[in-house]
């Protein structure tokens, strides 16, 4: 394998391995605030019981995606030098952000919520975990504004001497449709997968505890995570779509070979199967259902799709000749996979709410393995989506104006990848089960010890209870 293949073996298994942490910091932020606002408003101990035991597996969960995402800025210089020379004037800003505002009130006010339960006052010291919240959808924005920019760069000039991009409207560049749309969508994605965290992990302890006081507690946890996974999944199916529409007009190759649609067609079938040559060069048979896809890519049912062979027509005579199309196989099924386990969860949540209507209580085996299945389908969804995003988009490292293949670094040669690829992949294992250890472990501690609490100002003195 050459130092590209390598190079971007490396960077998809470091990304999808870091993304599978951060929906999950994002939404279980703004959730543990949830149930210490719920506390602090009603009195209510229970309440103060989930705060802890849901914000222990908050730290866990956070603690391993810092760790596993610097990893990810280290390879920018080491295997991608040239991309880095290209874009640095405008890539480094909105991560230059990222990096001095939003992780920085992240893990100031996150150290604050955990040393500060018996030293702030009870609105001071809440607003310590709302600010943490806040800063991780700041985070987002400053980093998908950088992704969005790869997938349409806006606001910026080649140097004509130099060969680089150089920045000339910040505002396009954070706040164009391509990065609105796309935090929207990956936002309600993080939602949806700790809302089916929640509910599996309560889900599973009601199958534990049974008829318990500690169950009637953690079934107030199961509704909850419910309704902020259905409510999540509606917001993933409509600001999808908009992001489908907004895709198709901007990199219409990624829409075809989502669908593996090879010729232009008005109107355009959605394939609910197909299934094509090896090498994603045609299609053999598929089961379609008609207009569908008109509707996905445009908005409309009569709405006209590209196909794959007028795309690349378009491409040789605009960008000169070459292989304009991603890889057919992945982006035609991670798009599916995307979909389907995301409505999985969605789904699961649904059927919970159904079964838990009218004070029923369903502890039987059978539900908290769908409800534990379900945070399984939600983490996997979004890191598909991930993969149908950035395959969807080669041979582009920066749409229309740099090629994968150009932005490896000349200097770094195949060992040398090797080695680190190996070296990384070893340390991520590692990672990977110590994490998996952890969260068993603190999820099956169950609830913190009862503590009625007579005084606002009474606090735990420490999460590791």
């Amino acid at each position: 394998m050459t130092s590209l293949d390598l190079a971007r073996w490396q960077f998809g298994i470091t990304t999808v391995y870091h993304f599978l942490f951060v929906p999950l910091t994002i939404g279980m932020a703004w959730i543990v605030a949830g149930f210490q606002t719920a506390w602090v408003r009603t009195g209510d101990p229970s309440y103060r019981r989930l705060t802890l035991y849901f914000g222990r597996m908050f730290l866990i969960i956070f603690a391993l995606g810092v760790v596993t995402g610097i990893v990810q800025e280290f390879q920018f210089g080491m295997n991608w030098s040239e991309y880095s020379r290209f874009v640095g004037d405008i890539f480094g800003a909105p991560l230059a952000f990222e990096g001095l505002l939003a992780f920085f009130l992240e893990s100031t006010f996150l150290g604050l919520w955990i040393f500060g339960w018996d030293r702030l006052g009870p609105r001071l010291h809440l607003a310590t975990i709302w600010l943490v919240a806040v800063g991780s959808l700041i985070s987002s924005f400053f980093i998908l504004a950088a992704n969005a920019w790869m997938q349409h760069p806006v606001g910026f000039v080649v140097d004509p001497a130099g060969g680089r991009a150089r920045l000339t409207d910040i505002g396009a560049v954070l706040f164009q449709s391509t990065t609105l749309v796309a935090v929207l969508h990956t936002v309600s994605a993080a939602f949806l997968a700790a809302g089916a965290f929640v509910v599996g992990i309560s889900a599973w302890q009601l199958w534990r505890r049974g008829h318990t006081e500690d169950a009637a507690v953690f079934r107030r946890a199961t509704r909850a995570g419910m309704w902020v996974t259905v409510v999540a999944g509606i917001a993933v199916a409509v600001s999808g779509h908009t992001q489908g529409v907004i895709m198709t007009q901007q990199q219409p190759m990624k829409m075809a070979a989502a669908e593996a649609l090879y010729r232009t067609e008005q109107p355009a079938p959605f394939s609910v199967i197909t299934i094509g040559t090896l090498d994603g060069s045609r299609e053999i048979w598929s089961i379609k259902v008609p207009g569908l896809l008109s509707f996905l890519a445009t908005g409309s049912f009569d709405g006209r799709v590209e196909g794959i062979y007028d795309l690349e027509q378009r491409y040789d005579a605009q960008f000169g000749p070459g292989d304009y199309r991603p890889v057919i196989p992945v982006t035609y099924w991670s798009y599916r996979l995307m979909i389907g386990l995301g409505a999985f969860a969605a789904l699961v949540a649904a059927i919970g709410l159904w079964a838990l209507r009218g004070g029923r209580f369903p502890g039987g085996p059978g539900f908290h393995r769908w409800a534990v299945a379900g945070i399984v389908a939600s983490l996997l969804g979004s890191s598909f989506g991930w993969i149908f995003t950035e395959m969807g988009r080669q041979p582009w490292i920066v749409w229309g104006q740099m090629r994968t293949a150009v932005g490896v670094s000349p200097s770094v040669g195949p060992g040398t990848v090797l080695t680190s690829l190996i070296a990384f992949t070893l340390l991520y294992g590692a990672l990977g089960v110590l994490g998996v250890l952890l969260l068993r472990r603190s999820a099956a501690a169950g609830l913190p010890p009862q503590q009625q609490r007579t005084d606002q100002r009474e606090r735990p003195t420490t999460l590791a209870y």
